[in-house]
């Protein structure tokens, strides 16, 4: 079977204002100029999804958003529906991060609820994992990701394009990043629950990196087992920075 291509995916969180426009606009011209082997996605505050879309139009830049609700349309103050952000522009979606599930108590059934909307308006969801410091330190880190890759994967997934991200909450934004043989194990480890949950998909859908990922280690973590592409944090805020990752994937 032909490996799908790495997928380096840029999530902004809630930074960006109109300027940061132009760091789209940077990517999409550097990949214009240079193809990358890898896929490359921004995933944008919704303020930004549909500027960004106009911006890197025509180019080979995938412009995501960050979180979607359960339901199409309805009485839901301040949320953004996956009809939503496909109308704004957006291709692609992050779901179940480690932020959603600690801030806000966002559960795998959830997640896999809203990877089931993300589909219905035709968004490829990226699907996030991870284990906090305390339940690594107690060894349940593998225990604690395939719990939740099978709670958070729903059958409508198989057939269709998506990803899944491990991201160590204790990783993120701390600069520290587990060791190349805890990342490996990590997604071994994940590959086995995937293809028990969905089959042949999980056996070739891309498990993201994410947790610090920058320009000085992406290049040896993308060749790690299993690793099949980032989701990358700051980094990805400026263009230079996030295409260095972006061409560490080859």
């Amino acid at each position: 079977m032909t490996a799908p291509r790495p997928l380096i995916a840029g999530n902004w969180k809630m930074f960006g204002l109109g300027p940061a426009v132009d760091e789209a606009r940077q990517v999409a011209a550097a990949l214009t100029a240079r193809p990358a082997a890898a896929r490359v996605a921004i995933c944008a505050p919704a303020t930004l999804v549909e500027r960004l879309a106009r911006a890197v139009e025509g180019c080979d830049v995938i412009v995501g958003g960050q979180d979607i609700h359960t339901e199409a349309c309805g009485a839901f103050t301040g949320d953004i529906s996956a009809e939503m952000l496909a109308d704004a522009g957006g291709r692609m979606v992050i779901l179940g991060h480690s932020e959603r599930r600690s801030a806000y108590g966002e559960s795998d059934a959830l997640t896999a609820t809203k990877a089931e909307a993300a589909l219905r308006a035709g968004l490829e969801p990226i699907i996030c994992v991870g284990e906090t410091l305390a339940e690594r330190e107690a060894g349940r880190t593998l225990e604690v990701i395939c719990r939740q890759v099978q709670g958070s994967l729903p059958p409508a997934l198989a057939g269709t394009a998506f990803a899944v991200a491990y991201e160590p909450i204790w990783a993120i934004g701390t600069g520290l990043t587990p060791t190349l043989d805890q990342i490996e194990a990590s997604h071994v480890a994940l590959r086995a629950a995937m293809a028990r949950t969905l089959g042949e998909a999980g056996r070739s859908a891309p498990i993201l990196y994410g947790g610090s990922v920058k320009p000085s280690n992406a290049a040896e973590i993308l060749k790690a087992k299993e690793v099949g592409g980032a989701l990358v944090g700051g980094a990805s805020l400026k263009a230079a920075d996030f295409l260095a990752i972006v061409r560490a994937a080859g």
